[in-house]
């Protein structure tokens, strides 16, 4: 969930710490008219949805100078609310790298998912495995790169692709945080490495694969290899062709790293999107009346597989937790990216949540808060289902 990336430095750097000019630019209900699949409720079409807390909400965060670029609402299928804000954005330079800009979102606005793109990249490897291009997730990893032989090993031999969908290959991986350029984290190192699936396969074993969670954007770089080598296309055009323009989404932009897509998080689009993934995964895979990855593998992915920090489990690239949803406690499952880029699903609610923000550089207890005091505020806006 947290990537490090080269940032242009300058003053506007400071409006990370909260001196955004954060302003409302659209109503509270979702009254948007655009040709993008979304059944829209406005006003009181949704009886379980309070919109005028939601609105408050949203009118306390432009005032509040808060970073929150957007908030998008889905009950029971229906995009019952969305918010644009306007604040200082990471916008990409023709370099692997941003420039800082002040920034008015709207609704056709692109944004950055950082590490939310891994669960995107999840819902590929299932529509692999769906079209039987992947056989299972216990594929061993070394099989998919030949030329890799020199390390193979009694003990590399044990590294599955389920291990790198969970985060658990039992290797050394340093992903430090704020982001500053230098190379002193092996993401960084594994870039300039000019071969990253070398590099992240000759890390030192700490751990037995399966046992331990270490986050690692490098597990990603196999995974979006290894779906290259199995589907004969980059993960861009796969999950264009078999995920992205079935939900109806265009005009995306996903980055490559070399040859391969950056599965670990490359992907930007549009936050109506972002709520489209979200609802195919409430859905059990299903979107508009089809079936696009199977329920199986929805439901494969999501579960909690092993706890990966205090209160949050992990398991195949999405992540899960509990909330307190009007004095009951219900369990959220989410694809989460740095600076505050969320989409969070609440089953038994109905409900998908979908935040952007600005925090990039910003992991004080402050910006944590204000992120998930969103998703909380939202939590209480919807009574429960009778």
């Amino acid at each position: 969930m947290q990537r490090r990336e080269f940032v242009l430095v300058g003053t506007a750097l400071a409006s990370f710490g909260g001196l955004a000019r954060t302003q409302s630019m659209e109503g509270f209900a979702a009254t948007t008219s655009r040709e993008d699949g979304w059944n829209t409720a406005t006003g009181d079409d949704d009886k379980l949805v309070d919109t005028t807390a939601l609105s408050k909400m949203a009118d306390r965060l432009a005032a509040s100078g808060s970073n929150i670029h957007s908030v998008l609402v889905v009950h029971r299928g229906k995009l019952v609310f969305e918010r644009y804000l306007q604040g200082s954005d990471q916008v990409p330079t023709s370099f692997f790298g941003s420039r800082v800009e002040d920034v008015v979102f709207n609704a056709g606005t692109r944004h950055a998912m950082k590490s939310a793109t891994k669960s995107v990249a999840s819902l590929a490897v299932g529509i692999a495995i769906d079209r039987g291009l992947i056989h299972d997730v216990d594929e061993p990893i070394l099989g998919f790169f030949p030329e890799l032989a020199d390390l193979r090993t009694p003990e590399s031999d044990r590294l599955l692709l389920r291990h790198a969908l969970s985060m658990t290959l039992g290797l050394e991986w340093i992903e430090s945080t704020p982001a500053t350029g230098d190379r002193a984290n092996d993401e960084t190192r594994m870039y300039f490495s000019g071969d990253p699936c070398r590099y992240v396969l000759t890390r030192r074993a700490v751990a037995e694969p399966g046992q331990q969670f270490f986050y690692s954007t490098g597990a990603l770089a196999l995974v979006s290899a290894i779906l290259h080598r199995a589907t004969g296309r980059p993960l861009d055009e796969f999950a264009r062709e078999t995920l992205l323009e079935p939900l109806g989404i265009s005009g995306e932009e996903w980055s490559r790293m070399g040859r391969d897509s950056d599965a670990g998080g490359g992907l930007r689009m549009r936050p109506r999107d972002m709520a489209k993934i979200g609802q195919l995964v409430l859905a059990g895979g299903r979107w508009d009346g089809r079936q696009i990855v199977s329920k199986g593998w929805v439901e494969a992915s999501t579960a909690s597989r092993l706890k990966a920090t205090d209160d949050q489990d992990y398991g195949y690239l999405w992540w899960s937790g509990r909330a307190r949803a009007n004095r009951r406690t219900v369990r959220w499952i989410g694809a989460l990216g740095r600076g505050g880029q969320s989409i969070r699903v609440v089953p038994e609610l109905d409900l998908v949540v979908v935040v952007t923000a600005g925090y990039y550089q910003d992991y004080s207890p402050q910006a944590f808060s204000v992120q998930f005091g969103v998703f909380s505020d939202v939590l209480q806006a919807i009574s429960p289902p009778l």
